[in-house]
């Protein structure tokens, strides 16, 4: 009788919350500022996946006689010093920006999510060993450690998203964990575990969907964060290496052109700029909707 007592009203109060990224609220991009910087990303998504749309001229066609060009009519940002087009070179660099940025964001907050649930759901001495772990990576600034990581594992994009994976799931594990620790002693879930829930079934069954939304939150905030570093690893010669189109390897080789040159390195600085920019905008209107009770953002 008691089991019948729980059994009814336990879907009901167990049952997640709908998926945030479901909400029709996540679409009302209020202002103007938001408004472009969610048709920018959606253009460089749509320039990642089909960069012939953007440009006809190949990122990696050297063409001597025509080595350091100003911006004009054939070649709107101008050339390199090897007379390859910017513009082209911009595009095709957005699809490795984007794709290494969003593998680093996911691959730390899979690991970091898994973490966190182990250690809030776990024993107080499991818990300790985790989170003493944990505030280890934390205590390094994430750069110099990343930097260390991706000089051991060698140059190259792949590496550099492993380094700072490496030192960036451990953020995702404390707030996964604190969202545990909160959600664990919430009716629901005491109640299924009067009933002989399973462990593993409490955990992505009733904690993992009421404890994501935060990390989720924070992960549209990184974003714009992981392609500053990522650009910053290529910059120092330790992300993709060339010829290979990179907005931060573009940097660090027209850097010398500077003075006599101003396009060369200026134009993808403003690609990375717009697009930290625009993924920032964004990021605080989706943490207004899936969080609102931090209150809109300032």
């Amino acid at each position: 009788m008691a089991g019948t007592e729980w059994s009814a009203p336990l879907p009901l109060a167990a049952r997640p919350r709908l998926w945030p990224w479901m909400r029709a609220r996540l679409l009302a991009f209020r202002g103007l500022p938001q408004l472009l910087s969610l048709l920018l990303l959606v253009a460089l998504l749509v320039a990642s996946l089909a960069p012939g749309l953007f440009t006809a001229e190949d990122p990696y066609g050297i063409q001597p006689l025509q080595r350091l060009r100003p911006p004009g009519a054939a070649h709107p940002l101008g050339t390199d010093e090897m007379g390859r087009d910017l513009w082209a070179r911009i595009v095709y660099g957005a699809r490795i920006t984007l794709a290494s940025s969003v593998s680093l964001i996911v691959l730390a907050v899979v690991v970091g999510g898994i973490v966190g649930l182990v250690a809030g759901s776990a024993s107080r001495r499991v818990d300790e060993i985790i989170m003493r772990t944990t505030d280890l990576f934390l205590a390094f600034p994430r750069l110099i450690l990343a930097l260390a990581v991706a000089s051991a594992l060698g140059r190259g994009m792949v590496n550099a998203v492993l380094a700072f994976a490496l030192v960036w799931w451990a953020q995702y594990a404390r707030i996964m964990r604190s969202q545990v620790l909160v959600v664990r002693e919430r009716e629901f879930v005491v109640a299924a575990r009067a009933l002989g829930c399973r462990r593993l079934s409490l955990i992505f069954r009733h904690l993992l969907p009421n404890c994501v939304t935060p990390v989720l939150v924070r992960a549209t905030l990184d974003l714009g964060l992981a392609i500053l570093l990522l650009s910053s690893l290529s910059f120092l010669g330790l992300g993709v290496q060339p010829p290979t189109p990179d907005w931060g390897a573009m940097i660090a080789t027209g850097r010398k052109y500077l003075l006599g040159y101003w396009w060369y390195p200026t134009f993808p600085g403003v690609a990375i700029f717009a697009t930290v920019l625009a993924f920032n905008l964004v990021g605080e209107r989706v943490k207004d909707v899936l969080d609102p009770r931090q209150g809109p953002a300032s």
